[in-house]
């Protein structure tokens, strides 16, 4: 007989107090994320032309992608606590020298800069989610970590629109305040979580090798990159569709804000039901329903049809996510935890390069080429997904030998 699924409501209870700290932290940073949505705007606000600012966020993106694999190293070195720690008070102190910048070339610096130091913090905060949660909660702690980082970001905007209307000066220090506290909060109120030397990681397998020896977890990697690909169309070419049939930019930006009201409705009662199943096969699920739901697009042009797509594409989102995040988790060696979840978001900085720059010239050459195409990519994505789940992860040796 089938054991009695933990309700939701056990499973938020079960969570360590050091996660719901990290939950809380997250939620204090991404509420005070200032800077980054309103940078375009205060960068022409200063005289500078639009591919200008847009460059000074290219940079961050580029900034975004080396930070993964930076803050996944310093995660399994130092420990969680301290590369959150010193991810957040960085990330402070540079914000506030981006507001005092005045020339391009050092703006274009400092972006690059306050991302590969900010960006940090995500591999070391999964890791720690890892080590503190047991495997069989893991979805519900990762799904309460989006909600925190969604929520927070949700607020963000609208406290940081007010703020830019009296002044952006308000937004720089705000954002500098944020991130400290989530720093000073992570050094005093975080554990450790694992940390291993070069030393001892001799006698184990190294993070490089572990990866490119386990051939279902390439798979699943490629069956995320193929995914968030596909999501990025969301603010790349989807705002051109919903401009093409006939409606306003407040019509987008309602669609995106019922994406944000499905995900903190529905995220944590769906986990209850994704955690139990299959890893693989549950982000198979997502990644091919927000495949199809952007294939949708060829026909959908009503706002009822378009707010079905939304629905679609927000359920595989949501069942898709935070699964991904715990399938790591439970995939990596304790050892090399911060590194594996460094993979896992690079690529995803590599889907937001890919997805825009690929999506924009498919849909110029032909928007309805684009929405099937995306179709087939999900289904493509899928199936990676299956085939991952067919390979365990290889048995690594150990290495006894004396140093």
């Amino acid at each position: 007989m089938e054991p009695a699924r933990p309700s939701l409501r056990q499973n938020l209870r079960s969570l360590p107090p050091a996660a719901w700290v990290l939950f809380g932290g997250t939620f204090v940073n991404r509420l005070g994320t200032f800077v980054m949505p309103f940078i375009v705007l205060y960068l022409t606000g200063k005289g500078f032309s639009v591919p200008q600012a847009g460059l000074a966020l290219a940079m961050y993106g580029i900034g975004g992608v080396a930070a993964q694999f930076l803050g996944g190293w310093l995660a399994d070195r130092i420990g969680r606590k301290n590369a959150i720690g010193f991810s957040m008070l960085g990330a402070s102190v540079i914000t506030l020298l981006l507001w005092q910048a005045s020339s391009l070339p050092m703006i274009y610096a400092l972006m690059l800069l306050l991302a590969l130091v900010a960006e940090m913090h995500r591999p070391a905060a999964s890791a720690l989610i890892a080590d503190l949660v047991p495997s069989e909660q893991r979805v519900a702690a990762f799904a309460v970590f989006r909600l925190a980082i969604n929520v927070g970001w949700a607020c963000g905007l609208t406290l940081g629109g007010l703020l830019a209307d009296r002044s952006f000066s308000y937004l720089f220090i705000g954002d500098a305040a944020s991130s400290a506290a989530f720093g000073v909060i992570s050094l005093i109120a975080l554990p450790h979580g694992t940390r291993t030397s070069r030393q001892e990681e001799r006698h184990l397998t190294g993070a490089t090798r572990s990866i490119v020896t386990d051939r279902g977890f390439l798979l699943f990697l490629g069956a995320i990159l193929i995914g968030a690909s596909i999501y990025m169309q969301n603010v790349a070419t989807f705002p051109l569709h919903v401009q093409e049939a006939g409606y306003s930019t407040s019509v987008y930006g309602a669609l995106q804000a019922l994406n944000g009201i499905i995900v903190v409705l529905l995220e944590l009662p769906i986990t209850s039901w994704t955690g139990r199943r299959s890893r693989t096969r549950m982000v198979a699920l997502g990644t091919l329903l927000v495949g199809l739901a952007f294939a949708t697009l060829v026909v959908a042009k009503s706002i009822p049809a378009l707010a079905v797509m939304v629905l679609i594409w927000t359920l595989g989102e949501i069942i898709s996510s935070p699964v991904a995040s715990a399938f790591v988790a439970d995939r990596s060696p304790e050892h090399t935890r911060g590194r594996y979840q460094a993979s896992l978001g690079v690529m995803f900085a590599l889907g937001a390069i890919v997805g825009p720059t690929l999506g924009t010239l498919a849909y110029d050459f032909s928007p309805d080429l684009l929405w099937i195409s995306c179709g087939v990519a999900g289904v493509l994505a899928a199936a990676l997904a299956l085939a991952a789940g067919r390979h365990p992860a290889p048995v690594l040796e150990v290495d006894t030998s004396p140093t």
